[in-house]
């Protein structure tokens, strides 16, 4: 399975100093900036956050499934119909596109609002868990590391 690797060790600090709440999704109270500044402590960019969430909400609109497919972590490992199921390649994921992206999935996505993303060191959670992303390392030195979609629960 990718390694989602957003998480320094400095961060890993912070976050044990920090309060629950810095940690958790945003409330009526949370103001823009202290939404980014938690997700530039736990990723180190709310940018590439904000712009990921974005474009897989353009795409689920537009039911562009081969651009979402271009935005998985290979392998997905989830569930389909009750069993474990792991999808290796976009192709594999195309084609079982309806049974992962149910309208219960497609909608939470559509719903998904910036500022009310729910984050740990995990990754970012999209609606009450439909769908998770997160940095992912490429390589070794984990120099290169995108943001890519690491569950999906249909």
């Amino acid at each position: 399975m990718p390694k989602s690797v957003w998480l320094t060790s400095a961060a890993a600090c912070l976050i044990a100093a920090a309060p629950i709440g810095l940690l958790h999704a945003t409330d009526a109270t949370t103001s823009p900036s202290d939404l980014n500044a938690r997700l530039d402590t736990l990723f180190g960019s709310h940018e590439s956050v904000e712009q990921f969430l974005a474009s897989l909400k353009a795409d689920c609109a537009d039911k562009r499934w081969p651009a979402i497919a271009a935005k998985i972590a290979y392998p997905l490992k989830t569930r389909i119909a009750g069993r474990s199921v792991t999808i290796r390649n976009p192709s594999e994921f195309i084609a079982h596109s309806e049974d992962l992206l149910t309208p219960k999935v497609v909608a939470a996505i559509e719903r998904q609002a910036y500022a009310s993303l729910f984050s740990n060191d995990r990754g970012v959670m999209i609606g009450d868990g439909e769908v998770w992303f997160s940095g992912v390392c490429e390589d070794a030195a984990c120099k290169i590391a995108p943001v890519k979609i690491i569950a999906i629960n249909p």
